[in-house]
């Protein structure tokens, strides 16, 4: 895809730096805790976030606040603590583990058909119009006109649905299936409906991170795959995973997904490893 200005490479890089505790907490659950059922000590991931940049303070809050989520348990074991999922957040992490593991993975065949949506929230209630950009923009919805969502996957309009119900829209709105007509580009409404340029430059930045990362120990490698998924999972939230036909040559997405399953198969058993060796180290203190 022609590009009319540089990638802003810098401006992701300290927007990764700054990753919010709670998040990269999510990702370290997912990525390590998630497999294993046995509990994890406060110090193993107060030391494994540090490595983040994350202050201790930052990471006990935000075990704290995801415990008071319902995703995490304390239990008190002497002087020291010690964190299990509980069956909601097992549950929550395991839809997000193979969201992002399947994520770019496959491509699904698609018959030609768009489901479109059309639903209109007034100028005066913003607050709900967000709400409803966010929440269909999430689903893979794109909007090419004021008023109007398509989707390439028909089978996206129970999620539409729930969304409409949600918000109180489902009344007024309405919902078709169709293949595009004889009028106008199929290619000008999609670029209207998404900005894959904008979505493009976040895969090469990802491309940039990791093509040539090579970690040459165990802590070095529990880093890098806990950086890899974690810039990862920001994907199925971006992409609305369009079909091939409807993308530009050579795009992008494709190439950081062949990347991302590489290096996670590649990194994942001597991070996992160096894990357990952490988690003995605290048991053994």
């Amino acid at each position: 895809m022609a590009r009319n200005t540089p990638r802003p490479t810098l401006s992701r890089r300290r927007e990764v730096s700054h990753t919010s505790a709670r998040s990269l907490l999510m990702t370290l659950l997912g990525e390590f805790v998630l497999p294993r059922d046995r509990p994890v000590w406060t110090s193993t991931l107060v030391d494994v976030l540090a490595t983040f940049d994350v202050e201790e303070k930052s990471a006990r809050q935000a075990l704290a606040r995801s415990a008071a989520e319902g995703w995490l348990a304390s239990e008190r074991v002497g002087r020291r603590v010690r964190w299990s999922l509980t069956s909601p957040g097992r549950r929550l992490l395991t839809e997000g583990a193979q969201r992002i593991y399947e994520f770019g993975s496959t491509e699904r065949q698609w018959d030609g058909n768009w489901l479109v949506l059309l639903v209109s929230v007034p100028e005066t209630k913003r607050d709900l119009r967000h709400r409803l950009r966010t929440q269909l923009s999430w689903a893979g919805f794109g909007s090419p006109e004021a008023g109007v969502w398509i989707s390439p996957d028909t089978r996206r309009e129970l999620e539409a649905m729930s969304i409409l119900k949600e918000l109180g829209l489902a009344e007024e709105a309405m919902s078709f299936t169709a293949s595009y007509g004889a009028v106008g580009s199929q290619d000008s409404m999609v670029a209207r409906a998404w900005d894959l340029t904008e979505l493009e430059n976040r895969y090469e930045e990802f491309i940039d991170e990791f093509t040539a990362l090579d970690p040459p120990n165990g802590d070095a490698v529990l880093h890098a795959q806990t950086r890899l998924v974690h810039e990862w999972r920001r994907f199925p939230f971006l992409d609305p995973q369009l079909p091939s036909s409807l993308l530009p040559s050579n795009w992008s997405g494709s190439k950081a997904a062949e990347l991302f399953h590489r290096k996670h198969v590649e990194w994942r058993p001597a991070a996992q490893q160096r894990w357990d060796e952490l988690i003995a180290e605290q048991d053994a203190a």
